[in-house]
């Protein structure tokens, strides 16, 4: 089915899309998200395959692994407006593989042709392509007047993807607290000579940080479950060398938080983020908020690795090992937007008597929406319920005793094997 190429995962993807911006405010902007990661393997002639950085390396040692490459993008699907939860709906995993060495004996041709393409499969070659076909593709469907907002990580906020980056497009991502970055130049004078482009050089972004001279202010956003205040330093009309001369920047400043393992602890604090946005009129708590959405990506890319078993497929075909996984993240998709449709209101208390009741260990929290496990187990449920003749999963328990003769006795083997199963 996949290595003859009978699944069109790119339509499958354009299904996501369209159906996750229907549950969008129109008059709000499309965020999608954009992060790779590595697929482990075991077979050295899979195709794609290579060797990698292993992300979960300790800092002070590089370990590798044996895997294959994938960038993964995913759009936002807010529940409501200003600081609130957010779904990530998968909407594109695509395979990113590396050219193999050639021989010692490779023609001139070959070494050319090498390098070419070895320079087209950098990540951040590949990002760029990938935001440019999300805008192609917005306004080929109708949506050619909202604005696309990227979120990125630091791998991605380079020249490569700045100096590419597709008209009515904004793109915030992370970058390093030693960024040299620059004023805007001074009014330019009458006469001859060329025209500044850039002005004096400002403070690092480490710098500002612990300078006095910029203001903390407090905005909030949602994080973790909650809202939070968090403290920011807001500086705009910024150039950066790289992003070239086209982009006015805004930078922001997020202090670290505060928190303890536990209530005996001591106070840990965690590290402070620079952050750059090529909109410099972007509302500080907007930008802000939309890159802490960002980590909803994370949870996608490791639900499908560890619930859904993306990757475990030792497939040797080309087109298997770059099809099944991506399969796998499109059917994660409708997962999860069937959730969205079904139960608008994710976690809150009424809804989640609809699934089936949590162990006692696991912690009860209040308008948590529905973990992937859940809605998984749900699925399941509602299958093994069909198959048993049980109807709908919703109060099966209380349907099985409506019989129509109450001197018969409903077998209560439908509930035992549905709660042995889970």
């Amino acid at each position: 089915m996949f290595s003859k190429q009978r699944i069109d995962i790119k339509q499958i993807n354009d299904v996501s899309l369209e159906s996750a911006i229907r549950e969008i405010d129109p008059s709000k902007m499309i965020l999608v998200h954009m992060d790779d990661t590595v697929l482990k393997k075991t077979g050295k002639k899979i195709p794609g395959t290579s060797w990698r950085r292993d992300p979960l390396g300790p800092p002070f040692h590089t370990n590798f692994i044996w895997g294959q490459r994938f960038i993964q993008l995913s759009l936002a699907v807010p529940d409501g407006h200003g600081p609130c939860q957010s779904r990530a709906i998968p909407i594109g995993f695509h395979h990113c593989p590396t050219p193999k060495k050639l021989h010692n004996n490779a023609t001139e041709e070959q070494t050319q042709f090498y390098k070419e393409v070895k320079k087209q499969s950098r990540l951040s070659q590949q990002g760029s392509l990938h935001i440019q076909a999300i805008r192609e593709k917005l306004d080929r469907k109708g949506h050619e007047n909202r604005i696309l907002c990227m979120g990125v990580d630091g791998s991605y906020t380079n020249s490569t993807v700045l100096k590419n980056l597709p008209e009515r497009t904004i793109l915030i991502g992370r970058t390093r607290k030693d960024t040299k970055l620059h004023a805007l130049p001074d009014p330019p004078k009458e006469g001859k000579g060329r025209k500044k482009i850039y002005g004096n050089p400002i403070p690092t972004p480490d710098q500002i940080r612990q300078s006095p001279d910029y203001e903390w202010q407090q905005v909030q956003a949602w994080a973790a479950g909650k809202k939070h205040q968090f403290d920011i330093k807001v500086v705009k009309d910024l150039k950066w060398r790289s992003a070239g001369a086209g982009h006015t920047l805004q930078l922001v400043v997020v202090r670290p938080l505060g928190y303890r393992l536990n209530k005996h602890s001591k106070l840990l604090y965690r590290k402070p983020a620079f952050l750059l946005c090529t909109d410099n009129e972007l509302d500080a708590t907007e930008l802000l908020q939309n890159y802490i959405w960002r980590w909803e990506i994370e949870v996608n890319i490791r639900d499908e690795k560890t619930l859904l078993g993306c990757g475990h497929a030792q497939v040797r075909n080309e087109y298997s090992a770059a099809d099944v996984p991506g399969f796998v993240s499109a059917m994660y998709a409708f997962l999860l937007l069937a959730n969205i449709k079904a139960y608008k209101k994710n976690g809150n208390d009424k809804n989640r008597n609809i699934l089936l009741p949590r162990p006692k260990w696991y912690p009860a929290k209040t308008d948590q929406r529905f973990t992937s496990g859940d809605l998984v187990n749900h699925l399941r449920t509602e299958l093994w319920a069909k198959a048993l003749g049980c109807g709908n999963f919703s109060g099966f328990v209380t349907q099985q005793h409506q019989t129509k003769s109450r001197r018969n006795k409903a077998i209560p083997l439908s509930s035992a094997i549905l709660y042995a199963r889970k």
